[in-house]
């Protein structure tokens, strides 16, 4: 007999959606407070360089990829079977979203 996976209904593609919404809320303000002592806060300054706000992207940048691997990896093994077909979707959506974070926590 063939192998049928039964897909999650819009339902449940809400519910993800929301949780991920509130997954990069939490994400980011958790990395803000982390990054919070790295680069400058004044950028218009004549004697402003890169390097230090280059440091804070970086740090932010790796630390919201290895929140999003862990979240990713501890789901995996405990979502149904039913729902693990949007969990890379979402991951993907995530690695895109952290450099969208990169606008509000410079501003």
């Amino acid at each position: 007999m063939a192998d049928v996976s039964q897909k999650s209904g819009p339902l449940a593609l809400l519910a993800g959606a929301a949780l991920f919404v509130l997954f990069e809320v939490v994400a980011y303000q958790v990395l803000r407070f982390a990054t919070s002592g790295l680069g400058m806060s004044n950028q218009l300054q004549p004697e402003n360089t890169i390097v230090s706000n280059w440091v804070k992207t970086v740090v932010f940048l790796l630390l919201h990829l290895a929140l999003v691997v862990t979240v990713v990896l501890v789901l995996s093994n405990r979502l149904p079977r039913r729902h693990r077909g949007q969990l890379m979707g979402w991951f993907y959506l995530s690695l895109l979203t952290g450099f969208g974070l990169l606008w509000p926590l410079f501003n």
